[in-house]
């Protein structure tokens, strides 16, 4: 998976996690769900507020599931390197040949 996809993950989530809960406060305030306008107004400031808490989580566990099926390709280290750092880790340091 190349880094723009990655991003654009995790723009399209965000823009979800700012937007779905905005929604849902505006939409209880303006009586866009039918069957909540004969609730007080404290109860329904409590329940938008409830709600846009959880469609925020459930975002977050929608974007956390995709980045758990992600492909997991392994990588393997630049043998030149994996060489050269055991050289380096078996040769004796300057400090150790003074002593």
């Amino acid at each position: 998976m190349t880094m723009a996809q990655v991003s654009r993950k995790f723009f399209v989530a965000s823009i979800f996690m700012w937007i779905l809960p905005i929604a849902i406060l505006y939409g209880f305030q303006h009586d866009w769900f039918p069957g909540f306008s004969h609730i007080s107004p404290y109860s329904q400031t409590l329940l938008s507020g409830f709600m846009a808490v959880i469609s925020v989580n459930i975002m977050l566990a929608f974007y956390i599931c995709m980045a758990i099926k992600e492909p997991n390709d392994r990588h393997e280290p630049d043998p030149a390197f994996v060489a050269k750092a055991k050289a380096s880790i078996t040769k004796p340091s300057n400090a150790a040949k003074q002593d």
